[in-house]
């Protein structure tokens, strides 16, 4: 397809030399005409720059659904493509541990001990530490929520709709999760910018628009106790520093103060422990949310007769298409496991201390369990993606998510029904899926 006189063209026109949908496969509410290598390498960050490689996924879940991927610098892993499989890991803990890191990125036990959260611990001490916020994430209390976060929303759109073409990442997908996370947390929304650049240097850490200090391209062995390897951590560390020493001086009613007030042990949090935590919450209350938005907004644009729909019973689709929407967005890609014991899965032999590394996006994909997962159907029910993992590492902000992702799409197609996209700009990394700069001209 050619550019249009002013050269905005399709998001996903690109190079012939690619895996495409078969002519019979491919109709007006087809997600990816352009499905990547069914070869590619799916350890490379760059193999993502192009968009999530689902021809090699497909090929391996059809012919290796638990495929041995070697990798270089390190030990290699078994990848986990099929749906049943990922909950299976997920839920049992006793034979596929979390306490081994979360990433393929393989670690000593002193920098596990370093860097530690509570994605890293299993049952019961994941347990005692996840319940020190969760009353703050359950779906009743995050639907008290909506009105200050649809205000804030409102607030943006005001401010940025107007300019009628902006990059839609910097201006309004940034903004929203960020300023919605400093409220719950007690901080201050000026600070949202520089909160949102650290989370960038640290998840981010595999593209050179947002770091010098490239994951696989410079020595980080200097930042090896610090989360993601990144020098911004310290940057974090000391603004939790600041936080720590103001709530004791002057408690509140925020999750910093219950952090810091907790004894799940009989004891604090360490000084440690609780840095950890914040720069996790930092960072999963607000990356994955802004490219869901980012992802979804691509969606609605190639599917405009879904998106028809949807502007004309925001009310009655929304939460729908927010499930689709975080279906096929599956913002983060992967997490991973650690094999506790000798065992198998789908017949496979897996060694004690292999890691195993569960797709999430593949499993939200799986033709066992969605009908058409090519076609994107706002209507899609039942819908049981994996994108907030399951079982008990079940992302605790999946309701704050979802409530974000509903109500922007509430507002924005009720003050902005017609826009154009320019091709969106991908983040390199084989973690996240994420979008760096998308252009938009609304009306």
């Amino acid at each position: 397809m050619n550019a249009s006189e002013d050269g905005w063209v399709p998001h996903w026109a690109g190079s012939q030399n690619v895996y495409l949908l078969a002519p019979n496969e491919m109709t007006a509410r087809t997600l990816h005409k352009d499905l990547g290598d069914p070869l590619a390498d799916i350890t490379s960050h760059d193999t993502y720059l192009r968009g999530f490689p689902h021809a090699a996924f497909r090929r391996m879940r059809e012919e290796d659904p638990v495929a041995w991927v070697e990798e270089q610098g390190g030990s290699g892993f078994w990848a986990i493509t099929r749906h049943a499989d990922v909950i299976e890991v997920s839920r049992d803990y006793k034979r596929f541990t979390a306490a081994r890191g979360i990433r393929i990125e393989e670690m000593d036990s002193e920098e596990l001990e370093a860097r530690r959260s509570m994605m890293e611990l299993d049952p019961p001490d994941h347990t005692r530490l996840r319940r020190l916020v969760q009353p703050g994430f359950t779906p009743r209390v995050v639907l008290t929520y909506e009105e200050a976060f649809r205000k804030l929303v409102r607030l943006v759109f005001d401010r940025v709709l107007p300019l009628g073409e902006f990059d839609f990442v910097t201006e309004i997908a940034r903004e929203l999760p960020i300023r919605m996370l400093c409220r719950l947390l007690g901080v201050p929304e000026t600070d949202a910018g520089d909160m949102v650049a650290w989370g960038d240097q640290m998840i981010s850490n595999a593209d050179p628009e947002y770091t010098p200090v490239i994951i696989d391209k410079v020595d980080t062995e200097e930042y090896r106790l610090l989360p993601f390897r990144s020098p911004a951590a310290l940057e974090v560390f000391r603004y939790a520093e600041d936080l720590a020493r103001e709530r004791r001086a002057h408690p509140r009613d925020d999750i910093i103060t219950t952090l810091l007030t907790a004894e799940p042990d009989g004891e604090p949090l360490t000084d440690l422990e609780f840095k950890n935590f914040f720069t996790l919450m930092m960072v999963a209350g607000n990356e994955t949310t802004r490219h869901t938005i980012s992802h979804g907004l691509i969606y609605l644009h190639d599917h405009p007769e879904q998106l028809a729909m949807l502007t004309h019973d925001l009310e009655a689709l929304s939460s729908g298409a927010t499930e689709e929407i975080l279906r096929a967005s599956g913002v983060t890609m992967h997490f991973r496991r650690t094999a506790a014991v000798d065992t198998e899965i789908r017949g496979v032999p897996i060694g004690r201390g292999d890691k195993v590394v569960m797709w999430y996006t593949s499993a939200n994909y799986d033709e066992d369990v969605f009908d058409e997962p090519f076609i994107f159907d706002i209507h899609r029910d039942p819908n049981p993606h994996v994108t907030f993992g399951t079982g008990r590492h079940v992302c605790l902000g999946a309701a704050l998510a979802r409530l974000e992702v509903r109500v922007f799409l509430e507002e924005f197609l009720s003050r902005a029904p017609s826009f154009e996209l320019g091709p969106p700009d991908r983040l390199r990394s084989n973690f996240i899926s994420g979008i760096k700069h998308l252009p938009i001209r609304i009306g």
